[in-house]
């Protein structure tokens, strides 16, 4: 069914890859999710108010919730899609994940108040009505959430959208509230306990643990999170197969929603290479990424002397030093300024965030031990952290 509604209400819709096709997944996504939510809604508002019962009509508020979160997603998929402008020169892509923390205090919010309610209806209880017709409209309800699970999860995952994504969760946490009230139903029939303002109690919380995960959820990639190694190790390993890439480090990549990926990474290329060479080299780098990726990639060109045997005869032992104090450090950019009374050896070490040493700590312990060799050496060490999952690569 729903690649059927995919195929008529999505134009050109295997290209997924295409912004205005995105946009098109997440609005139709919203729009059938407002549909679906008011229905059952109305459905459940109806029967808990007749059967005067807490936990079918918190459930039924859940449902107004999720259809409010819809209304929020649907606007942000609209923004979102919007062109850079002068303003916003990295466009408006982030602004899906700003609605997803819109819809996340709204289910905070709604799950504090059906706590409350739920309280009062536990010091006062009030036996509620059994009816067929009760069993009927919940099962209906999770059959209907079910649907809407494994439609909002085929979305998600077709154009890689947490927002999207976030929803099939809250769908799946729907079943288990609804299948906790038509329990409580059940129960209270059979044992004559009125457990209808605990199972009340438990949707709310469940309501309000979802909305809390939400919020870590949609606030991370605002702050800016980490690339994924995949996406990290697959730059890495086209970057290193042009020709005269004899290493690179320093890679950062920043996102600014789906398919808005900028990067900046150092490349290594022999010095006595022709610099015209070079940069040529760069320039095809950088346009195939954007080509071929939709990555913005700008590249920063890093001379290194690979002829000079006293030269790298150090590198490989400055290596051994650093590689001795922590196998997680890496070097880079490592050069030699040879002198009469001293030499300067200048280079780069990339250290992880988790590191119990300090970054002067590094530094001292490296040059003493550097000094040890000769003590005419003199270290000019620059201390870097990575801002990928994953260790420099040559």
């Amino acid at each position: 069914m729903t690649s059927a509604l995919i195929k008529i209400f999505i134009k050109d819709y295997k290209a997924t890859d295409n912004p205005q096709v995105r946009e098109n997944y997440g609005k139709f996504a919203s729009i059938l999710g407002i549909a679906t939510n008011l229905l059952l809604f109305l459905i459940k508002i109806i029967a808990g108010t007749i059967f005067s019962s807490i936990s079918i009509i918190a459930d039924a508020v859940n449902n107004l919730s999720d259809s409010a979160s819809s209304v929020v997603t649907l606007a942000g998929f609209k923004i979102s899609g919007k062109p850079a402008d002068e303003q916003h020169p990295f466009g408006h892509a982030r602004m899906e994940y700003v609605s997803g923390l819109i819809v996340s205090f709204i289910i905070i919010f709604l799950g504090l108040q059906l706590i409350k309610s739920s309280i009062d209806k536990i010091i006062h209880p009030q036996l509620a009505e059994f009816s067929i017709l009760t069993v009927v409209v919940l099962i209906t309800a999770i059959m209907i959430k079910l649907w809407q699970c494994i439609f909002y999860r085929r979305i998600g995952k077709e154009i890689n959208s947490m927002t999207i994504l976030a929803a099939s969760v809250d769908s799946r946490n729907d079943i288990l509230a609804t299948a906790a009230v038509l329990t409580a139903a059940i129960a209270t029939r059979m044992t004559g306990f009125n457990l209808d303002g605990y199972m009340g109690f438990l949707v709310a919380i469940l309501i309000l643990a979802s909305g809390i995960k939400l919020v870590s959820d949609t606030i991370s990639p605002l702050l800016g999170t980490a690339p994924t190694r995949e996406l990290v190790d697959g730059i890495y390993k086209k970057v290193l197969s042009y020709d005269n890439i004899i290493g690179i480090h320093d890679l950062t990549v920043h996102s600014y929603g789906a398919y808005k990926c900028f990067a900046s990474v150092h490349c290594e290329v022999p010095a006595e290479q022709d610099i015209m060479v070079s940069h040529d080299i760069i320039d095809n780098i950088e346009r195939d990424f954007l080509k071929e990726q939709g990555i913005h990639m700008v590249i920063h060109l890093d001379p290194v002397v690979t002829n000079d045997e006293k030269t790298n005869e150090l590198n490989k032992q400055v290596r051994r030093i650093i590689e001795k104090i922590s196998p997680e450090l890496t070097m880079h950019d490592f050069r030699v300024v040879w002198g009469i009374s001293h030499s300067n050896l200048i280079f780069d070490i990339v250290s992880s965030f988790n590191s119990k040493l300090s970054d002067g700590e590094l530094i001292r312990i490296i040059s003493e031990e550097i000094s040890s060799i000769d003590k005419s050496y003199r270290s000019i060490i620059t201390v870097d952290h990575n801002y990928v999952p994953c260790k420099e690569h040559k």
